[in-house]
This record gives structure tokens, sequence and C-alpha cells, in this order.
């Protein structure tokens, strides 16, 4: 269960500093941007490894044998990908307001992630309903407190959460290939 709890803070690693992003560019009406932040975010973040739980349960028969080295390679370019976005301040593009489509493009493409998290939930003795439920509940208050943060300190921390979101989500590789 400890796994998932962290799994959970280092997927939502990506949508709080897209949070921060969203909150440092559009500081008025602050509370309605976290709220709808924190809907998407939690939301997709529920459902997107709960798709990977399912398609990982669906092929696991034909991988079982190497279903810890997939987990661990998916998790291993879940991370360098993070790392790689907080090095090089990959961020959001210059608009005059958010909308829901752009929530929904910024959602599908941070929680991509958690698919390929997902998929390593089938390691895991763990109910994959509460799983993703933590998982998305997780990110809810991160993208929530996230728009906050960066409201009140620009984009400050923006890439600092997304190198730690990605280093947390190699150790729980490596911990998934070797123990």
């Amino acid at each position: 269960m400890f796994e998932v709890l962290i799994l959970a803070v280092a997927l939502s690693m990506d949508a709080f500093a897209v949070s921060i992003g969203l909150g440092s560019k559009y500081e008025h009406n602050t509370r309605a941007l976290a709220a709808k932040a924190a809907i998407y975010f939690g939301l997709f973040h529920a459902l997107m490894p709960l798709i990977g739980f399912l398609g990982g349960k669906g092929v696991f028969g034909w991988v079982e044998g190497y279903a810890h080295w997939i987990a661990f390679l998916l998790l291993l370019l879940v991370g360098i990908k993070m790392i790689y976005e907080s090095i090089f301040q990959v961020s959001i593009k210059e608009t005059t307001q958010v909308t829901h489509k752009m929530l929904l493009a910024l959602t599908i493409a941070t929680s991509i992630d958690a698919v390929a998290a997902g998929f390593a939930l089938t390691l895991f003795d763990v109910n994959p309903f509460f799983a993703c439920a933590l998982i998305g509940a997780t990110a809810f208050i991160f993208s929530w407190l996230g728009v906050y943060v960066g409201a009140k300190n620009g984009t400050y921390l923006e890439g600092k959460a997304e190198l730690l979101g990605g280093i947390v989500l190699i150790v729980i590789g490596f911990k998934v290939l070797l123990f």
C-alpha cells in the first residue's frame, strides 16, 4: 500500500508542476482555476491508471515472466521524460485564458504517464479501484495546491516538482524490478 501512495505522489508531480504554471500565468480568479484544474487532473489521474491496469491484466498471462521488466522500463521511461521536461522547462504555451479544451489537453498529456503506472499496479497486491482512487485524489489535492503555489510564488517550484516525481518513478521502477 505504501508503494501506491508513493506512486500517487510521484504521478501527481506532473499535474502539480502544470498547475503551478497555470497559477503563475493566470493569477486572476485563482479559486475557480484551482477547482477546474483539480477536477480535471484528479479525474484523469484516476481513470488512466485504471486503463493501464485493465490493459495490463489483459496481457499479463502473455508477459507474466517479463512483467517486472516491462513495468520497470515503463516507469523508467516516464521518470526520464519527467526529468527531461524539468531540466529543459517544457511548459504550457501562453494564451489569454484557461479553456476546457486547454485543460483537457493538459490533463491528457500529463496523465498519459499514469497508464504506464497502471500496468505496474498489476504487480502490487492492492485493490486497483482503491489505488486508482488514491492516485486521483492525490492529483486532485496537488493540482489544487499547485494553482495557489503558482499564483503566489511564480514558477520557481514547477521544474523541481517534476524532477522529484521523475526520480521517484525511477526508484519505484527499480523496486519493482529488484524486489
